[in-house]
């Protein structure tokens, strides 16, 4: 099975066992990328589907100088999602066009082995946390009227309940009227102090204050 089963022309009972297996590989792809996270049902289905829509296009063209063009289009597509993606939908993408791509040369084997090998990779590094924002780290977000002078606003704050703070991005909103200030910070308490909410309502003056976990598509 580590010998490419392709033929020319290609054998129906061929096509059938490349395609069958680029649809399960692919389902089995999207379960293992969506462990412990987040996702749409659409891009579920669309990573399920996608090594067989890669195997087809390759088969089509085997033998032929198109499937460099292929191939290449092939990748390319990742470039017209309407919604832009977090790293790990990227590289979900990219595994199962390689999955689709080895079976479109007929290398059965070899897509199920670099589909074992990614799937145990992928479970490893997500079990451990690999690559997780520092313990206890949060963005938030503090809303300030536009005429506030947010330089040194809230410096005496997060002296006193924070360990570390970083300005990240300041976005203006509401028409220009108001500023949103987006930081990374990790508080001296395992919780939110009311204490420091409150005092920042008293500075901002009483306008939204968001702190949540920090997430991949948080960082900048």
């Amino acid at each position: 099975m580590m010998n490419s089963v392709m033929t020319n022309p290609i054998q129906v009972s061929t096509f059938l066992i490349c395609l069958v297996t680029a649809m399960i590989l692919g389902v089995l792809t999207a379960l293992v990328f969506f462990y412990r996270s987040r996702h749409s049902v659409g891009f579920a289905i669309s990573l399920a589907i996608l090594p067989m829509v890669v195997c087809i296009i390759i088969m089509m063209v085997n033998g032929n100088i198109g499937t460099g063009i292929a191939v290449a289009g092939a990748f390319t597509l990742v470039r017209f999602r309407s919604v832009p993606g977090k790293a790990i939908e990227i590289a979900a993408l990219f595994v199962a066009m390689a999955i689709g791509l080895i079976l479109g040369m007929g290398y059965i084997g070899v897509a199920v082995m670099f589909f074992a090998l990614a799937a145990v990779f992928v479970l490893v590094l997500t079990r451990v946390n690999f690559g997780a924002a520092g313990r206890g780290e949060k963005q938030m977000k503090i809303t300030i009227p536009e005429n506030l002078n947010y330089d040194g606003l809230f410096d005496d704050l997060f002296k006193q309940y924070t360990n570390r703070i970083q300005l990240r991005q300041i976005r203006s909103t509401n028409m220009g009227t108001l500023f949103e200030l987006t930081y990374d910070v990790v508080f001296k308490d395992a919780s939110v102090p009311k204490e420091f909410i409150d005092d920042v309502r008293s500075r901002n003056g009483n306008l939204n204050i968001i702190i949540g976990d920090l997430t991949e598509g948080d960082v900048l």
